[in-house]
């Protein structure tokens, strides 16, 4: 496994952007809510670390990682914003469905990167056990959530 033994949330501050000046989206699915509101946290405490205003970082909570293409794209036509970050978090059960949500879902955020200007980052964990997500949330692999927001910062001023 890649992420094996490793924390995969230290970031440098001195290689990225000072965020003072972006607006931030983050839209956030409300299944699996343990996972995904340790994903925000990560994400929303690395983009105020790296300069980002609190009163330029709008969250909004959608149903589940299929909406998070829908509330997205909301977020990019009415609230101009320089970057959506999409968290979610689906774990593998006993039907094909986990393989249906994660694959719409990665293809909606793609399809969103490709028709509007402002970057959509993927922070979906598609995970085989809560356990795995659990690790990739603040467990000893860190926070996905903070890689998003460094990568959302990253792509915003990219953009500009």
């Amino acid at each position: 496994m890649a992420t094996e033994n490793k924390n995969l949330s230290t970031y440098d501050k001195t290689k990225i952007p000072n965020a003072k000046d972006l607006r931030f989206g983050i839209v956030v699915s409300e299944w699996n809510t343990e996972i995904t509101s340790a994903l925000a946290k990560g994400a929303f405490d690395a983009l105020i670390d790296c300069g980002a205003k609190a009163e330029n970082i709008l969250k909004w909570d959608v149903p589940g990682s299929f909406e998070l293409t829908f509330g997205s794209k909301k977020m990019i036509t009415t609230q101009k914003v320089d970057a959506v970050i999409a968290i979610g978090s689906v774990i593998r059960g006993e039907t094909s469905h986990f393989d249906f949500v994660c694959s719409a879902t990665a293809q909606g955020i793609k399809d969103l990167n490709v028709a509007y200007d402002v970057p959509v980052i993927f922070c979906v964990l598609t995970d085989d056990t809560m356990q795995q997500a659990k690790d990739r949330s603040g467990g000893k692999h860190g926070n996905k959530g903070t890689e998003a927001a460094i990568v959302a910062i990253q792509m915003a001023v990219l953009g500009k």
